[in-house]
């Protein structure tokens, strides 16, 4: 299998799918698959040299911010979601957060919350931010032009002071989903793992900005860490146990890269959940089932997170004077090595044309085929 051939024609397909470069069709923008697919036409430019690949990650980013950082076509509001005039927009494009992307309308404040249809309903997650914050930030490592990083941390100020607040005894909390405006809630209850993601990507931004870098997010660095100490990070879901992972490896090129030792427990933290979620997620026995019963997009992201083992592996070896619990961060590396085998096995199903047939795959085609090409060449989503 040539996976970089592969990743390329998945990425050409996706491009044409959703009208990326085509002026006679509608784009269709999606904020976590174009993180994702972002991330993946820039690792194509580093890894071919062809400058096609840059020039489809910039008009990407361009498309998402004057699609998804304005209002829907179906809302009587119009222009940016911010507020800003045109003009202000142009120059803040995340300024007011990003939406979704989702097909339905948001639900309005005072209509009833249905579990079901909230899943198909817009609005704005903090994780989707997070993922879009990361991409811009590697657009500004990749391209050397600063806009995209300070964007980035336009978006992350923002996103912090919408989503976050403050409950009876003067802990924070977040919310998991906010109104396309931010102005009220529409899931109330905290992301598992919306802390503890916030806090590795904020640190990401805050050391790729430039020294005379005009906004400040030490406050909400301090906000995020403070949650991510009490939550529960285990979890069975595959997607949740690749995002661990991400962060963990992440995290661990901040360690080597501004020494930041103090950091090592919490990167120790991150793999143990991970380990157990994984041990937890095998039982269930889920590679048994059919294409049918089976999320791709869920399985990849747990194998776009394995490969990040590969990668902290050989970091953790080039570099061991920059942990303070070196020995046990090297077992529980060890111990996640042995699950390496699975990203074949989840690549090699999803290839498979038998398995995309199905309506599991069609259904979330965009998010999965991304993902997959993500999965297939992952080094540049996994780099800061």
């Amino acid at each position: 299998m040539n996976k970089l051939a592969l990743t390329k024609t998945i990425m050409a397909d996706f491009g044409e799918r959703t009208c990326l470069k085509n002026d006679d069709c509608i784009s269709v923008r999606y904020l976590w698959t174009d993180a994702f697919a972002v991330c993946n036409f820039l690792g194509l430019f580093l890894k071919t040299g062809e400058t096609s690949y840059k020039e489809e990650a910039l008009l990407l980013v361009d498309q998402v911010h004057h699609v998804l950082g304005k209002h829907r076509t179906d809302d009587i509001r119009h222009g940016w979601i911010s507020g800003l005039d045109e003009e202000e927009g142009e120059k803040h494009p995340t300024i007011g957060g990003l939406r979704i992307g989702k097909k339905n309308n948001e639900r309005k404040e005072d209509e009833p919350f249905d579990e079901r249809l909230e899943w198909e309903q817009d609005g704005q997650y903090f994780h989707y931010l997070t993922k879009w914050m990361h991409a811009l930030n590697l657009v500004t490592k990749i391209t050397g032009d600063p806009k995209y990083n300070s964007w980035a941390c336009e978006l992350a100020k923002t996103a912090y002071n919408k989503f976050v607040y403050v409950v009876f005894d003067g802990m924070k909390r977040m919310y998991w989903k906010m109104s396309i405006d931010l102005t009220y809630p529409l899931v109330t209850s905290m992301g598992q793992h919306d802390a503890i993601d916030g806090y590795i990507t904020y640190l990401e931004l805050i050391k790729t900005a430039p020294l005379n870098n005009d906004i400040n997010l030490d406050n909400q660095l301090v906000g995020l860490f403070h949650m991510s100490q009490v939550m529960d990070l285990d979890t069975h879901d595959p997607l949740g146990i690749g995002g661990l992972l991400n962060s963990a490896c992440i995290l661990m090129q901040l360690i080597i890269n501004d020494k930041m030792t103090h950091l090592s427990d919490t990167l120790l933290k991150l793999l143990v959940s991970s380990k157990r979620g994984i041990d937890t997620f095998l039982n269930a026995n889920t590679f048994r089932h059919t294409a049918e019963y089976r999320l791709g997009f869920r399985e990849l992201g747990l194998s776009i997170g394995l490969h990040g083992v590969k990668k902290m592996q050989m970091l953790i070896k080039k570099y061991p004077e920059c942990f303070t619990n070196l020995p046990l961060l090297q077992s529980k590396l060890f111990e996640l090595a042995s699950f390496l085998p699975m990203c074949n096995i989840i690549e090699k199903f999803w290839i498979d044309p038998n398995n995309q047939k199905s309506n599991a795959w069609s259904e979330h085609l965009d998010i999965n085929a991304v993902m997959l090409a993500t999965s297939l060449e992952p080094e540049c989503f996994l780099s800061v």
